[in-house]
């Protein structure tokens, strides 16, 4: 088995290795190449990547290129974790939006979009070759925003799934709450990528016991803690929403946060400055903890689950996925991309039944996926009018002025990204 990393040279990468050297009975990877046009830094990456499959006496080997069409040959599932623009990039979603008082978040309200506009022509690019040089392999998405990434893949009938770690890390953190094993939880998890609520927490499997009521009672303080929520919040919902829900429930309370301290893209250039210095020691054969304060936590596992059920050597399995909504959702379109428990195997994702949402969550979900839909649109096809249009449709937006002042900001910071602006 053959499996290719586009965005190879992250600082990531050594989660996502870790996680294939320590299930490689999950997922027998006969080769690892990761693909990256940084070569130092895909160097660096490589050689921490050998030693880590050495350490822990993986019999695969890994191998680095530049060249994305050798690298993407015969492989039988490609990874896409790259980051159009860089951390530069990333800086200036954080920031120029605070000028016009919105949020500045990379995956989040006009940051967001930013992000999808460089990202989208660049990915179906990369799907198009991977569609020449392997027909058969599946694309697995961790590149935000995944949602908006994913539809632009299933609607260009490319064989994708959209993946994110926020599911998964919560799993672990309610197991650890109850003193249960993870593959004991299961969660309803319903929404959006970057836009969901946990709406029960089940003892087994989907038809288990509902330990969300018990969790909350005895654990909503270090639950909401973690989320930077008043417990209260998740006291009168009755249901955990992600951490990406802070930007919408205190969004006046964010951007004052945002104002007065370093953006997340520094902190995260300075933490991969000195993880590139940790990857370089020929002595590391293991992932530094400095690494778990860079996000991505569980993502390798969440991968390696995922590959394994759709190259077919972990079998049928039930996971959060981004997938076709297919009348999940009834209120969404059926090419509406949603994140939701889904049966996975050699043929796809497929979502599963969900049970009927409190218009308090149905009606900001069908806003945001409309914003999607337009937000893709201007992706596909450029113009400042779509930008417009996908700025004014955002519930964090939704001003003339606003949309206005923003839609000129983005396209002044992205221009080198946007052939067309």
């Amino acid at each position: 088995m053959k499996l290719a990393v586009v965005g190879g040279g992250s600082t990531y990468t050594p989660e996502l290795v870790d996680g294939f050297a320590r299930l490689r009975d999950t997922l027998p990877v006969e080769e690892l190449v990761l693909i990256d046009p940084a070569t130092e830094r895909l160097e660096l990456i490589g050689g921490l990547a050998r030693r880590i499959f050495a350490r822990q006496g993986h019999p695969g080997r890994v191998t680095t290129t530049s060249d994305l069409d050798a690298g993407i040959a015969g492989a039988d599932a490609v990874l896409l974790q790259l980051r159009v623009g860089g951390q530069a990039a990333r800086l200036g979603d954080e920031t120029w939006p605070l000028e016009c008082g919105c949020v500045g978040q990379e995956t989040t309200g006009a940051g967001g979009l930013a992000k999808a506009l460089r990202t989208v022509p660049v990915v179906l690019d990369i799907a198009e070759r991977v569609r020449r040089a392997s027909p058969d392999a599946w694309i697995i998405d961790f590149t935000n925003p995944v949602g908006i990434v994913t539809r632009a893949l299933l609607r260009a009938g490319h064989k994708a799934v959209g993946l994110c770690n926020v599911a998964i890390g919560l799993q672990r953190k309610f197991a650890a709450l109850l003193d249960l094993a993870p593959a004991d939880i299961h969660l309803d998890h319903v929404g959006l990528n970057h836009l969901t609520w946990e709406t029960g927490v089940r003892r087994g499997g989907p038809d288990g016991e509902d330990l969300l009521p018990g969790l909350l009672t005895a654990h909503g303080e270090a639950v909401a803690g973690d989320l930077r929520l008043p417990r209260a919040v998740l006291d009168r919902l009755g249901v955990v929403p992600s951490y990406y829900l802070r930007y919408f429930y205190a969004h006046d309370e964010v951007v004052r946060e945002l104002g007065t301290k370093p953006s997340r893209a520094a902190e995260v250039a300075a933490m991969e400055h000195e993880l590139l210095a940790l990857y370089g020691d020929p002595t590391l054969d293991e992932k530094p903890a400095l690494l778990a304060k860079r996000g991505g936590a569980f993502y390798s596992e969440a991968a390696v689950d995922l590959a394994a059920s759709l190259l077919g050597d972990g079998g049928p399995a039930v996971q959060v996925v981004n997938t076709y909504n297919n009348g999940t959702l009834p209120f969404l379109p059926d090419d509406a991309v949603i994140e939701v428990q889904a049966r996975v195997d050699g043929s796809g994702a497929s979502a599963l039944a969900v049970p009927r949402l409190d218009p308090l969550f149905s009606g900001l979900i069908s806003h945001v996926s409309a914003y999607e839909d337009l937000a893709l649109d201007a992706a596909l096809r450029g113009g400042r009018e779509r930008v417009f249009k996908a700025l004014l449709a955002h519930p964090l937006i939704g001003q003339f002025d606003l949309a206005e002042g923003l839609t000129d900001r983005l396209l002044a910071h992205n221009k080198e990204h946007l052939p067309w602006a």
